[in-house]
């Protein structure tokens, strides 16, 4: 079954994201601790992030980064799922390496969507960004 990981600080948020998650037939892992997040990434192996931006200690931004910055990571699709919306955050959020951006509030089926390209893009294999860093 394929696992996606939801970190958002946002308990309610991520309750909605995992039942939405399920009925697709996803395994969610939900963190709502971003500094617990790369820890949990390790032991479970998710197959795509969902992450939101906006969280205390560890913002998504840092998170995406330290992500990429993992070997373990480097290839994994990692959607930004946020209330900003606005140029600036997206163009960090895509230079921090996160591979799509959606703004809260989302339509679902909009959100699977991009879960199911992502999916494909990473079955087809990628180039990676921060090949040869």
């Amino acid at each position: 079954m394929t696992r996606i990981m939801i970190v958002d600080d946002d308990m309610e948020a991520t309750s909605i994201l995992s039942r939405l998650l399920k009925l697709e037939g996803y395994e969610p892992i939900s963190v709502n601790d971003s500094t617990l997040a790369i820890q949990k990434a390790s032991d479970v192996k998710p197959d795509v992030f969902l992450l939101d931006l906006m969280m205390p200690e560890l913002d998504g931004f840092k998170l995406c980064r330290l992500l990429r910055e993992n070997r373990e990571f480097r290839r994994t699709p990692i959607i930004i799922v946020t209330a900003l919306n606005n140029m600036d955050s997206r163009v960090v959020a895509y230079g921090a390496g996160a591979n799509d951006y959606i703004s809260k509030p989302y339509l679902p089926h909009e959100l699977v969507l991009k879960i199911r390209e992502q999916l494909a893009r990473a079955k087809e294999g990628w180039d990676d960004p921060f090949e040869g860093l």
